[in-house]
């Protein structure tokens, strides 16, 4: 599928969406624009970008794993107004780090340089204002240059629950977050790519967007952990709420076909995905120069998610004005 098929394909999903819903209540009138207007807003709007965008900044936090009896570190930024709009809740988005990497890897001016890409995206208004997260994806052996870490619930630590589970829940309860999976994305790089997918699909009460730069889908573990196989065994119902994002460089041979083969189960299965290849390698260059596709893709689905929410609750609100009159 090429970027300009998913465009129009997410066109047709926003009025499949609408129309969906609408079907529902068939004696309410058709939501003109004013009356989405007059719905309330799911996700804050796009930041000033005079003074606001550029005020993004990150820390790293800890807190107690029980999962993985140890404390945790994970990086997060605020988005632009957090402070101002104590009424706001917000979308979230995990990124993970690759192999004997660490929470600030994608903060990192060296490495992932994703503040500057998060604020050229609010800027552009291709990417609502977001909490960002990223979690220590390493398990209880630590990082290291000669292994990558296991995104599993294994035997060295349940870093799966601990990432797609326990921190969900932490960062619930310090910020304010949209807590519909609609609103959350977890994505990667590297053997990150293929954790993120591989916890998404074990959490998926908690997040319905994935997103793998130069993952690989296939893990030693067995099918349980590798999810090229383990998607088949999920519910139908949780394939139609998926939204995957796939990329790789065209000089990384086997992760391309990693993902294109991949892709090309989802299409079997109906889920809906977008795979793309690009000049490059396993690089932090690449990783850094598409961070802004995978976003922006995940930008696109927070959009979709808040019309169908807005047209919902306009349904419900106009079903209860038919019954009242």
């Amino acid at each position: 599928m090429n970027y300009k098929q998913s465009k129009i394909l997410l066109l047709f999903s926003v009025l499949t969406l609408v129309s969906c819903n609408l079907s529902q209540n068939v004696v309410a009138k058709p939501p003109q624009q004013q009356d989405l207007q007059k719905t309330s807003s799911v996700l804050a709007s796009q930041p000033n970008t005079s003074n606001s965008a550029t005020l993004l900044t990150y820390k790293i936090e800890t807190y107690d794993s029980h999962v993985m009896g140890a404390s945790r570190t994970y990086g997060v930024s605020l988005p632009p107004g957090y402070e101002q709009n104590p009424k706001q809740s917000y979308p979230v988005i995990f990124l993970l780090h690759g192999g004997h990497g660490n929470p600030t890897d994608w903060f990192n001016q060296n490495k992932g340089q994703a503040l500057k890409t998060v604020e050229k995206l609010y800027t552009k208004g291709k990417l609502p204002p977001s909490i960002i997260i990223t979690p220590d994806g390493n398990d209880k052996r630590g990082s290291s240059p000669y292994r990558d870490p296991e995104y599993i619930d294994g035997p060295n630590g349940k870093v799966s629950t601990a990432v797609g589970d326990e921190l969900v829940k932490v960062v619930q309860s310090r910020y304010r977050t949209l807590n519909n999976p609609d609103f959350w994305a977890i994505g990667g790089l590297s053997s990150g790519g293929w954790g993120a997918i591989n916890v998404g699909l074990h959490n998926l009460d908690r997040f319905s967007i994935l997103f793998s730069h130069s993952g690989y889908f296939h893990d030693k573990s067995g099918p349980m952990n590798s999810p090229i196989s383990y998607i088949k065994t999920i519910p139908l119902q949780a394939h139609k709420k998926l939204r995957i994002y796939l990329d790789s460089g065209i000089s990384d041979v086997e992760e391309i076909d990693e993902a294109r083969n991949f892709s090309k189960v989802l299409n079997k299965l109906k889920v809906y995905n977008l795979f793309r290849q690009f000049p490059g390698s396993h690089t932090w260059q690449y990783w850094r120069e598409h961070l802004s596709d995978s976003l922006t893709f995940v930008g696109e689905q927070f959009r979709v998610a808040e019309i169908a929410h807005r047209t919902e609750k306009l349904g419900i609100n106009q079903n209860k004005n038919t019954q009242n009159n």
